[in-house]
Formats: structure tokens, sequence, C-alpha cells
């Protein structure tokens, strides 16, 4: 089984100041992930992280450099490891997928050929340095398309045009690596169908595994988890991977370790409105609950068609002056803030980067 976690933020946090701790002893996170039998580590890729001052947008500062320099410290303990290509200069996701600064003024047919090169580009420096990911996303929840406004989702054939531009990279490079499609909201079968129904139809190219995004917290119940997945094992001749989850060890704020006041941080993302509707405790024991009812699914799904998930935000233990963006960020993205860290309390180490009792559990998963 595949048990992966996302650690696209530790250069980011180490840089603040972030620890990480085996049984009361700081160690180096990837050692940590070691230990726990993590086999694969995921990381995601902005095109250029920063202002045309320097200024970082945040976000885990996922330039090329930096992920070059995540991937030799996964190299060096022995775990694969999976690159999710966001193709923006900061996040991706259903509800924002920002135009690339360098690629703002290009048609359609000339971002086809900056897409094909940039990514060409990129896995030609991974290959030299013999950093072949075993997955490559080609963008990241492309529900609602990717490169706004132009492969947003309403112009379809302008985004399969865009993918497999992706894909051909990958294809012409990197011909041993997996190629995945990643969409969000796991448990919502007919949004996963109107997707990849229409992408076929319509000539997209072939790839290797659907990714799915599950949160309990926004994506309906792990039922509609399961049958999502059942429905995409029998009617999509591919690999499933569930390729971003959490859930919450505490409802603890943790706004001391951030040393920002209330107006200036978002706080916990998972609302108490959110956790009331939880049918798992918020808690340590909760968090092993949860991570058991997943693995049942994953195990469920007939042929062995889902390879298992990858755990999102694992290390994203507050720390003063790291933030989920920074002010430039904001202005990219359009977005109207606050800052501060939204996710600490669904990470798998404690607020003072402790390692948490999920792990042990997880290194137990055969």
């Amino acid at each position: 089984m595949i048990k992966g976690v996302d650690l696209s933020s530790i250069i980011e946090i180490e840089k603040h100041g972030g620890k990480y701790y085996l049984d009361n002893k700081e160690t180096d996170i990837l050692d940590i992930m070691k230990y726990y039998d993590i086999n694969l580590i995921r990381l995601r890729l902005f095109n250029d992280p920063y202002d045309e001052s320097g200024n970082t947008y945040g976000c885990g500062e996922c330039d090329l450099d930096n992920l070059i320099e995540i991937i030799k410290r996964v190299k060096k303990v022995g775990i694969d490891w999976y690159l999710d290509f966001h193709y923006s200069d900061a996040w991706a996701d259903p509800g924002k997928q920002m135009m690339p600064k360098a690629w703002k003024n290009l048609d359609y047919e000339e971002l086809k050929d900056a897409l094909y090169e940039y990514t060409k580009d990129v896995l030609i420096k991974l290959k030299e340095l013999n950093y072949d990911p075993k997955i490559i996303s080609i963008g990241n929840e492309i529900t609602n398309g990717i490169c706004w406004p132009i492969g947003y989702i309403d112009n379809r054939e302008n985004l399969i045009g865009l993918i497999n531009s992706g894909i051909k990279a990958v294809k012409e490079i990197m011909s041993e690596s997996k190629i995945m499609l990643h969409l969000d909201n796991g448990g919502n079968n007919n949004l996963y169908r109107d997707f990849f129904d229409k992408y076929f139809d319509m000539g997209g190219s072939d790839f290797d595994y659907i990714g799915l995004s599950y949160y309990p917290l926004w994506h309906g119940s792990l039922d509609s988890l399961k049958n999502n997945l059942d429905d995409l094992a029998n009617r999509y001749d591919k690999d499933l991977l569930i390729v971003e989850t959490s859930f919450p060890f505490t409802d603890k704020d943790y706004k001391e370790y951030e040393g920002l006041e209330d107006s200036e941080r978002k706080g916990m993302a998972s609302k108490k409105e959110l956790l009331d509707k939880l049918d798992i405790e918020v808690s340590k024991d909760g968090q092993i609950i949860y991570m058991d009812k997943l693995i049942n699914i994953i195990n469920s799904i007939k042929n062995n068609k889902c390879g298992g998930f990858v755990y999102w935000g694992g290390e994203t233990i507050p720390v003063k002056g790291v933030s989920w963006t920074t002010i430039e960020g904001l202005k990219y993205m359009n977005e109207k803030g606050p800052l501060g860290n939204e996710w600490a309390n669904q990470a798998l180490f404690d607020y003072d980067g402790n390692s948490l009792p999920v792990l042990n559990f997880i290194k137990n998963i055969k």
C-alpha cells in the first residue's frame, strides 16, 4: 500500500525555526517518515512564487530550488516521491487556478507551448539529477480547470489541450513515471463521472492514476467516498489514489504559537460548526479511528484498484513567521486574507513538533 505524506512546506517551516521530534528527540522529519514506514513523499511545485521585487508568496516557498533540496533528503532516506505541478505561482485549487505571471499575456496556442516547455524543462533538470518521481500530477485539484481563464472548466477543449501538453512532456522525458489527474471533493461521484467521461470523449490523453482529495470536513461521508471509489474502479481502467486527506487531532487553538493578533490570522480551517458535524471524535484517538476507517475503505475496493493514501499538511506545525501565504501572495491570488496557519490541528505532529500516535498506526498498516 502507498502510505504517503505531503511535506511540501518543510523548507519554509524549518527556516523559521520549526523542529520535529521523535520520542522527545529532535530528528530530521525525513528520518521520522522513514521510521514510521512512510513510502511516498508528495511535493508541490509552483512556477515562480515571488513577486517582481523578489518577495515571497509563502505557500511553502515551493520553487524548483527548494523542491530539489527536499528531494535530495527524500532520496537520502530511501523513500519514493511524487511531483505535484500546480501550474501557478501560488496555491492552485478548485477556487483559484491563477495564471503564472510569465504566461499571463499568452493566447491559447502559446499557453499550450509554454506549459509543455516548462514541464519538459523541469523534468529534464530532475532527470539530470537522477530524481525521477514515481508519480507526476498534471495540475492540482483541477476540477475547475487550470491556468484561468484560458483553461477554465467552461473552456473544456482548452483545458484538455493544456492537460495533453503536460502529459506529452512527461511521456517524452519521464516515461517510467506514472501520470495522474487529480480532482477534489472525493465523495462526489457525479463530479468525477462528468469530468472523466467528457475528458475521454473529447480526446484527453491517456494517464495512469485518478487522484482524489477527500476531507471529511468538506467532502461528504466516508460512505460517499467508498461509493465513488467503487464506481471509478468499475468505470475507468485507472488506478486510484487518495492524494489528499487529513483529520484534526484537537480542537484547541494555537494562537500563542503564531504570535498574531486575532485580526491578523485566519485560525483553524476546521471551524467549530464543521467539527460538530463529524461522527468521529476530534482527538488523537479520533485521528487514528479516521485513518482506520479510511484504510478499510481503500482495502475494500475491488482488484486493489485504490493503491493507498497521501496525508496532506502533515508537516504544518504552527511556527511564528510561517503563514498559508503572504501579503504579496494575497495580491497575486486576489485573496482578502487574513494570514496565519489554517492547518496545524490536522498535522501529524502536535503544536510543539512531537510526532502523533497516528504515525505509529500508519507504520503498522501493511
